[in-house]
C-alpha cells in the first residue's frame, strides 16, 4: 500500500514537469521541444527588447553588445555582436535557449551554435506585423504566452491607431538613407517602406526586394524625391546632398532626422518610432 502511494505520489509531482514541456515551429521550419527554459541568451537588441516585452526578461542570462533596452538589459553579461560571437562565455553561461536573429547573426554562428547542442530558436522579421507575430512567438518560447498575447494585442491595436487617412495628394516620394558610404537604402520588404506607406508617404526604392540595398546616388537622382529621411545613427546627410540642387528635396531643404533606436528595431517601441516618423512627413503630404 505505501510503495502504491508513493508510486502516484511520484506520478503526480512528474506532471507539471510534463505540461511545462513547450512545442514549436521556428522561422526557418525548425521544430523545437524543450522544457520551459530558465537561462536565455539574446543575440540582437530587438530579441533582448522583446523577451522583456513578453515577461522573459528574468530568464535573460546573457545579451549581445548592443542591447540597451529596457535598462535591465544593460547590466547583462556581453556574448558579441553581429560579427563575432564568444562561444566560451555563451557556454560558461549554461543557456537552455538561445535566440538568433536570421539575416542579422551570421549563418556560421548558428551553425555553431546548434552543433553546441544547446536549443536555438531561429526569428526572421522584415514587416510592421512580425512584431507581434514575434512576441507571440518568443511568448510561446520562453513560457509567457498569455502575457506575449496582452502585448502583441496592445501593439497591434495602437499599429492600427496610426493609421493615415488617404490624402487628396499622391504619396510623397521619400529616399530613406541607411548609411552614406556605401550609400544604402531600405528595399520594398523593409518594415520601414511598410512605415512610409503608413504614413502617407512612398520609398523610392520599394521596388527592390533587398532588405538593406546598396544603390548610387545617380540612381537617387533618377528617382527624384521629394524628401530625404535618415536615421539619428547615421550621418548628417544634408551636407554631402546640397551641390545636387536639381533633387527635389534639396530645392525645398526637405530633410528629416528619426530616433533610430526606436524605428530600426522590431520591438513594441517601434510604434513610437513610426508616431515620430508620420509627424515628420506629416508637413510633406498636404
Amino acid at each position: 500500500m505505501i510503495r502504491r502511494v508513493a508510486f502516484w505520489l511520484c506520478l503526480l509531482f512528474a506532471l507539471p514537469a510534463q505540461a511545462a514541456a513547450i512545442r514549436l515551429i521556428d522561422d526557418v521550419g525548425d521544430v523545437l521541444e524543450l522544457p520551459q527554459p530558465q537561462r536565455i541568451i539574446a543575440l540582437a537588441p530587438h530579441l533582448t527588447e522583446l523577451l522583456f516585452a513578453a515577461g522573459a526578461g528574468a530568464q535573460v542570462v546573457g545579451v549581445d553588445g548592443a542591447s540597451d533596452y529596457p535598462e535591465a538589459a544593460q547590466a547583462l553579461p556581453r556574448v558579441g555582436d553581429f560579427s563575432r560571437i564568444n562561444f566560451e562565455r555563451i557556454l560558461a553561461l549554461k543557456p537552455d535557449l538561445i535566440v538568433v536573429w536570421v539575416g542579422g547573426n551570421r549563418a556560421a554562428d548558428i551553425h555553431r551554435l546548434r552543433q553546441m547542442g544547446i536549443p536555438v530558436l531561429q526569428t526572421e522579421a522584415t514587416r510592421l506585423d512580425d512584431v507581434a507575430r514575434l512576441l507571440r512567438l518568443i511568448g510561446r518560447a520562453s513560457g509567457h504566452a498569455k502575457e506575449a498575447e496582452r502585448a502583441a494585442r496592445d501593439f497591434s491595436a495602437r499599429l492600427a491607431a496610426l493609421q493615415v487617412r488617404p490624402g487628396r495628394k499622391p504619396p510623397v516620394r521619400v529616399f530613406y538613407q541607411v548609411w552614406d558610404r556605401p550609400l544604402m537604402t531600405v528595399g520594398g520588404t523593409h518594415w520601414i517602406s511598410d512605415a512610409l506607406a503608413l504614413c502617407g508617404a512612398r520609398n523610392v526604392f520599394a521596388d527592390l526586394h533587398a532588405l538593406s540595398p546598396v544603390v548610387s546616388r545617380e540612381a537617387v537622382l533618377q528617382r527624384a524625391p521629394d524628401l530625404i529621411v535618415s536615421g539619428s545613427d547615421a550621418p548628417d546627410m544634408r551636407r554631402a546632398w546640397q551641390p545636387f540642387s536639381s533633387l527635389p528635396a534639396v530645392r525645398n531643404q526637405a530633410f528629416v532626422r528619426v530616433d533610430a533606436d526606436r524605428l530600426h528595431r522590431l520591438t513594441p517601441r517601434l510604434i513610437e518610432g513610426v508616431a515620430e516618423l508620420c509627424a515628420a512627413v506629416e508637413p510633406y503630404t498636404r
